[in-house]
């Protein structure tokens, strides 16, 4: 039987109750104490606080996240588990604007699985029940048992508005040899299975009490969380503010739901859509039959330099794979933005942990 510990939150003064087998974070979450959080599995950082008193198991977190010096007085919460009662020091960024939901578990059925570009499938999931979300988060998958090896947590982006609280939609890499991508995903996972999953999670959202003119950058299926956030700035009507999305791709065979952003972009005149491909060129696409013109070409960061000499006053929303995300980061700061202004996350996998990947730019 697991033992229980209480977790005081400074400078909240919030008491949470947390067993000695449940990270910290995912305590607090449940309990509507909303942690900095975002990879969730000891990678990036982000989750890291100071701990003031008690003791830990660090359990899996990365020695480049949590490096071996820090470990006396620091934590990071999606993986630190209780040993004793436990005192932390956060630095909490409450934005009035945005309602933050509590984490809680949901049975999910997977209603279709769908290969939308190269290694790359659309999942939509209908829940047990209705779950609040703030359009951008995501949620932890339970990849089941298996062949591959035993089960695990991995987390996914939703693609699909919080207007639509039941049927979600996902977009899934694969990963070579990633135990919840090639190992289930496209693998075993078929039509009509079920699986818990829990959520949401993440502070990576729309701040709809802006109307900045928001420049969004997504990567690979980076793209999901950004295309929640358009689909409820502009179908909802939540977003007043100008709207661009830069997705990059290597080809036109590593981008998808071109034609659906190119439909939003005819819509709505505050949306401006621009698709980027790094390896393919002007040429190739004019010789397969396409539109040269509807493309940028080049890497996506050359895109967004060459078209803005400032963005001064804009918004920043970068979202996909880390390096990416750097490179990205550093453009719009260059324009002008300063890191306030700019809200991130990084698509982490097991790989990155032992590489080590995270950014110098921003204390995390």
């Amino acid at each position: 039987m697991a033992e229980s510990f209480v977790i005081t939150v400074e400078p909240l003064g919030r008491q949470v109750v947390c067993r000695d087998d449940q990270p910290i974070l995912d305590a607090c979450l449940r309990a509507g104490v909303w942690l900095p959080h975002s990879c969730t599995h000891g990678t990036c950082a982000t989750c890291k606080v100071d701990r003031v008193d008690g003791d830990v198991d660090h359990g899996e977190a990365s020695s480049f996240a949590l490096m071996d010096f820090e470990r006396e007085e620091k934590m990071l919460t999606c993986c630190a588990r209780p040993r004793s009662d436990v005192t932390l020091e956060a630095d909490i960024d409450i934005d009035e604007d945005i309602e933050m939901f509590p984490v809680e578990d949901y049975v999910a059925t997977l209603v279709s699985k769908d290969a939308i570009a190269k290694d790359t499938v659309r999942l939509v999931l209908e829940l047990d029940r209705d779950m609040s979300f703030n359009a951008g988060q995501y949620l932890k998958f339970t990849v089941p048992a298996g062949d591959s090896g035993d089960a695990v947590d991995r987390t996914w982006s939703i693609a699909s508005p919080p207007t639509q609280p039941r049927t979600l939609e996902f977009h899934v890499r694969l990963v070579p040899g990633g135990r919840g991508t090639d190992g289930w995903v496209f693998k075993d996972l078929g039509v009509g299975d079920q699986f818990p999953v829990s959520g949401p999670y993440g502070r990576f959202v729309l701040h709809t009490g802006q109307d900045n003119h928001t420049i969004m950058v997504a990567g690979g299926t980076g793209l999901a969380p950004i295309k929640a956030m358009l689909r409820h700035g502009l179908e909802n009507e939540m977003y007043e503010g100008e709207m661009t999305l830069y997705q990059g791709g290597r080809s036109r065979e590593w981008l998808y739901d071109v034609d659906y952003f190119r439909s939003l972009a005819e819509e709505y005149d505050q949306f401006t859509y621009r698709p980027c491909l790094s390896e393919e060129t002007a040429e190739e696409v004019a010789a397969a039959g396409d539109d040269p013109a509807a493309y940028g070409f080049g890497m996506v960061t050359d895109v967004i330099a060459a078209d803005h000499a400032s963005l001064s006053g804009c918004k920043g929303y970068l979202c996909g794979p880390p390096l990416m995300v750097e490179a990205a980061l550093k453009t719009l700061m260059s324009k002008r933005l300063f890191p306030r202004d700019i809200y991130r996350e990084e698509f982490f996998n097991e790989g990155d942990k032992a590489a080590g990947v995270n950014s110098p730019l921003i204390k995390r």
